[in-house]
């Protein structure tokens, strides 16, 4: 199975199903003498396990505990193969015993067994959210790396279920319930969040990033721009639908005279470009805007069909979140990181 590795200098390659042993990845080409340790990367993992938004959180309980297991001595990075793994521990696979034949809409079934003539039912198998535990492992480590550069990614939840933030305050996101960029949305969110899970339903949302410390001209002109490479790495995340970078699909009700950003001396006057032009950084701060679908694991019945194309009717119990924000919030930002690192090291490999 190919489309397991992302990067190209800086690379990560994971491994793992949602009810196997465990899952981990290996990173690769981070620069040796960075600072490493599993708490350093504990603490990424930690702000994606459940219990981050009350009540859109799943029952299933995982300490998602890392064990590095290579490419670190001393407390430093080795310049080697930096190798870890996160062990399941809570995985109830009689759950998905009931619909191992039936075809969840909104779910990867029948994609997968289209492609490979079987698949692993189990709470998705490799196309389960589970699997992104092992990026935000990798992004913990890019973030070490890029933390000496002086390049910072901060994500939030600015929507959710339909209902916009009205303030932008990244600095506290982080100990808010959502990750919420709105401290007076959250007791909105969590109405909004009640009321979908009595009825058996699930939300969707949006997350926004912002990329700060980026030095102006990093990243590729034409096939490799750092917008198109941001867009890949977000898109790659599976509950995501839409990316979208400064004004965003916003620019096409715009005129040009409107969505141009004027520079002056001490700098640019506005940022619908969202600091990427032409494909390289502006110097500007980085604006990323991220759709996340609604769960598509939900109690009321849906229409389908079974392995055999006969018709069929579905509802999911087991374990699911109510919506994939907030523990969404550090993957997307996860993935941030590591195209970052990556464009950082290609940079330097120029000479630049």
């Amino acid at each position: 199975m190919s489309g397991n590795t992302f990067g190209t200098l800086f690379r990560l390659t994971t491994f793992g199903e949602s009810h196997g042993v465990g899952l981990g990845g290996v990173v690769d080409g981070c620069p040796p003498g960075l600072a490493l340790s599993e708490e350093i990367i504990q603490r990424e993992l930690d702000r994606r396990k459940p219990g981050q938004g009350g009540l859109a959180a799943t029952a299933r309980k995982e300490s998602d505990t890392v064990r590095l297991l290579s490419g670190v001595f001393e407390g430093v990075t080795t310049g080697t193969p930096i190798g870890f793994v996160i062990m399941n521990e809570d995985q109830r696979s009689r759950d998905y015993s009931a619909i191992k034949d039936v075809y969840r809409p909104g779910h990867a079934d029948l994609g997968y067994d289209a492609k490979f003539g079987l698949r692993d039912y189990r709470g998705g198998g490799r196309s389960s959210g589970r699997e992104t535990v092992s990026r935000v492992a990798g992004g913990a480590v890019a973030q070490e790396f890029l933390r000496g550069l002086g390049i910072e990614v901060r994500a939030a939840t600015v929507e959710l279920g339909g209902i916009e933030a009205k303030e932008r305050d990244f600095a506290g996101a982080l100990e808010r319930p959502f990750f919420s960029a709105d401290a007076d949305m959250v007791r909105i969110w969590e109405e909004r969040v009640r009321a979908v899970k009595s009825a058996g339903d699930t939300l969707g949302g949006v997350v926004e990033l912002r990329v700060s410390g980026v030095p102006a001209g990093l990243g590729e002109p034409v096939f490799d721009k750092l917008d198109a490479r941001l867009a890949y790495a977000l898109m790659g995340v599976g509950a995501v639908k839409g990316v979208e970078v400064g004004a965003g699909f916003a620019a096409a009700r715009l005129t040009g005279s409107t969505n141009n950003d004027p520079i002056s001396p001490d700098g640019f006057l506005s940022n619908n470009a969202g600091g990427i032009l032409g494909g390289m950084a502006s110097g500007q701060e980085i604006i990323v805007r991220v759709a996340v679908k609604p769960i598509p694991s939900i109690a009321l019945a849906q229409q389908t069909v079974d392995r055999a194309g006969q018709a069929a009717q579905v509802s999911i119990g087991g374990r699911h979140d109510i919506c994939a924000i907030p523990r969404i919030v550090p993957v997307l930002k996860a993935m941030a990181l590591l195209t970052m690192a990556d464009f950082a090291l290609l940079q330097r490999r120029m000479g630049r």
